[in-house]
Order: structure tokens, then sequence, then C-alpha cells
């Protein structure tokens, strides 16, 4: 497997993110093994709040949660999904699939044993942070999604989603730090969307970002289409606390709090928000507030 390393100087200097690198090897399924990075702030016996970025973003994401997260006395730990960030990026676009994600995190999740978990995910963080919780559930305290879903390929795909794995296949430029500025609200200025686009020096790092739109299961017979609905059968029955923190302003995943609201029996009761004026990504948006939502749905719970 040919793999593709970011210089570490790309990530100089990076305004809002000034954590310490942590590291470790997870295997990449082919006998060797992929570097993933992980942001860990925060006491080591605190508990631990696991925050899972989504496409095309990074641990970056969550700059602005961080710090109120460890000031509340939590141990915040922010991985880069294989492919992003300052992880590991496998060159080729067949080397990436749904299940691999999952196989990565997992091995994340062994070697650095977090237990008592609250995980907080958006967009790609929910698709394989919603099947670590559900297929590792002994690790796992509580549930916040924001703006994800968990797709099987049984009910009807938005089709503003069709339209963005269109462009994201044809466009012959990907531009990462673009794209997260066209799914804020607010403007984002020229520093931060270099700070999304620093994990990806040219085209070439980019097959992890390029691949995730077609690993959707958007049709039935998707490879991941089964493993997905194990994942809701679990989901079903899920009694530890869950929470979903929407936004309003978000084209594609809106509405999806209900979906989680109704199936999932964790949910019953539980004080669930909708972020005002926030986009697809919340976190840049209106990130203060959702920490802030975070902490408060761990002390309640």
């Amino acid at each position: 497997m040919k793999v593709l390393r970011t210089p570490d100087e790309r990530f100089d200097n990076l305004p809002g993110y000034a954590f310490s690198p942590n590291y470790t090897e997870v295997p990449d399924g082919e006998g060797g093994s992929l570097r993933l990075h992980y942001v860990d702030e925060g006491p080591r016996d605190g508990q631990v709040v696991l925050l899972m970025h989504g496409e095309p973003s990074w641990s970056y994401l969550y700059r602005k949660m961080i710090p109120i997260i460890v000031e509340a006395g939590f141990r915040a730990v922010a991985p880069d999904l294989i492919g992003f960030g300052r992880s590991d990026k496998p060159a080729e676009r067949e080397n990436y699939s749904y299940q691999a994600h999952v196989d990565w995190m997992k091995a994340f999740l062994d070697t650095t044993d977090l237990r008592g978990i609250t995980l907080v995910c958006q967009d790609w963080g929910g698709l394989i942070g919603l099947r670590l919780a559900a297929e590792n559930g002994d690790r796992f305290a509580r549930i916040v999604v924001a703006n994800t879903f968990l797709a099987t390929g049984d009910d009807p795909t938005p089709q503003a989603f069709f339209q963005w794995r269109e462009f994201s296949q044809s466009t012959p430029e990907f531009p990462a730090g673009g794209i997260v500025d066209m799914g804020c609200v607010s403007e984002l200025s020229a520093e931060i969307v270099a700070a999304y686009d620093a994990p990806f020096p040219d085209e070439s790092y980019k097959s992890g970002a390029r691949m995730f739109p077609t690993l959707v299961p958007t049709e039935p017979d998707n490879p991941a289409s089964e493993p997905n609905r194990a994942a809701w059968r679990t989901l079903e029955g899920w009694d530890k606390p869950f929470l979903t923190a929407f936004s309003d302003s978000d084209p594609i995943m809106r509405g999806g709090d209900l979906v989680f609201q109704t199936r999932v029996p964790g949910a019953s009761s539980q004080a669930h928000k909708t972020i005002i004026d926030g986009g697809h990504f919340l976190q840049e948006d209106k990130g203060e507030e959702l920490a802030k939502v975070v902490v408060d749905f761990i002390r309640a719970n």
C-alpha cells in the first residue's frame, strides 16, 4: 500500500489549534500499519469525550469545543480519520472502504483503550462512530449526534446528497477548505479555510476525501447496508443516554434528528437541542454552544 504523510510544517501556527500531536499505529489491512493522529487534552482520568469529524474536515473542526470540554474536567479526544488531518493517507482510492474506516477506528479504540466514552459525532463521524458504539457498546456511556445519519439504503436519500456526490467526483480540484466554508452559515476567514486545506498539499493526498461520498449506502445492496442494519438493531435497544444536537441550516441533515429521537430508546426524555444559525459544520458556526450542550448532557446523565 502506498501511503502519503503530510509534512509536519503544514500544521505550524494554525489559528486556534495549539494542541500537541499524539500518534498511534493501526493495521492497514494488508499486513502493514498506518499512523493515526489524535488530539488528547484534559485529565487522563477524566470522562472521555470522543470527538469524531467527517468529510472533508479533521480534528481542527473541534478546536473551539476542546477547551470548554477540558475546562469542565473532561478528557477531550479528537482523532483524525485515516486519509485526513495529520493521519496517514493511503494514496489509492481502492484502499478506502466503509468497513476499513470502521476497522481503523476500532483499532484506535483498542490501542488507546478508551472506556466510558461520550461519543460526539457529525457527518461521517456518525456513520463511523455509531457503528463503533453499536459494535463495542461496553466502551460507550453516552452518544451525542449532530448533523449525521446511519444510512442503509433502505430509505430515500435526499437529492442534495446526490448533487454533492456528483460534485465531489467531477470537480477537477477538490477544495476541502472551500467545502467547509460552503457548509457554514458564517463566512470563514482565508486563514481558517487554509487550515482545512493544510492536510492536503496537492490532489494526490485527497483520495480518502474523494472516496467518502461514494461509500454512503444509497442502495439496499451496498456492502455496508447489512452491517448498518445490524447497528440500527442495536441502537433500537440502546437505553444509555442519547442526545440529538442538530442545527437548523443544514440542507442535507435537517430533520434527521427526529429519526434518532423516534428509534433510539435512550433518546427518550432527553433535552434535545436545535442549534440556531448553524450550518452543516455546526462546530465552526456554533462550536462553543455545542460544547456547552455536551458538557450539560454529561453532567445530567
